[in-house]
């Protein structure tokens, strides 16, 4: 297996100021060749509006097939919270973040859904991938159910 050099497993990391800022980092894939899935899931993201500054929420769900990389999860989840202070609508943030992951990582696929939670009364939910899922893997739901307010 490569050796990586990891800046933030293990050290305290005081976050980022904003996504452009904040490291995603990686580490080899032990089980290269082999399709499969890691799937992460964020339910508790925040961003702020880009107009009003008011906090916007949603539950992310990422899944992806590691080609030769996975990401580190603890700079998946600060790079996450780097979004806290950043102003841009639903659908940059959820686009932004996958290409994002999928510039770090070369993965064999990837997609990411933005369950966005009310503004305005009107939910959003975003979704992108990076193209058809590969033949044979196993994908399950992404487990979040739509939007149904009191009822």
């Amino acid at each position: 297996m490569e050796e990586t050099h990891l800046s933030q497993l293990g050290r305290d990391v005081r976050g980022f100021d904003s996504p452009e800022a904040a490291v995603v980092e990686r580490v080899p894939n032990p089980h290269k060749g082999e399709t499969y899935l890691v799937r992460f899931t964020a339910p508790e993201f925040t961003s702020l509006c880009p107009v009003t500054g008011q906090p916007d929420f949603a539950h992310l769900v990422i899944d992806y097939v590691p080609g030769e990389w996975l990401v580190e999860s603890k700079s998946l989840k600060l790079y996450l919270a780097s979004f806290r202070n950043h102003g841009a609508f639903h659908e940059d943030c959820t686009v932004a973040i996958g290409k994002r992951l999928v510039a770090e990582l070369a993965p064999q696929w990837l997609r990411i859904g933005g369950y966005w939670y009310p503004r305005g009364g009107i939910p959003i939910d975003v979704f992108w991938q990076t193209g058809p899922a590969p033949e044979g893997l196993w994908l399950p739901d992404q487990g979040v159910a739509p939007y149904r307010g009191r009822g």
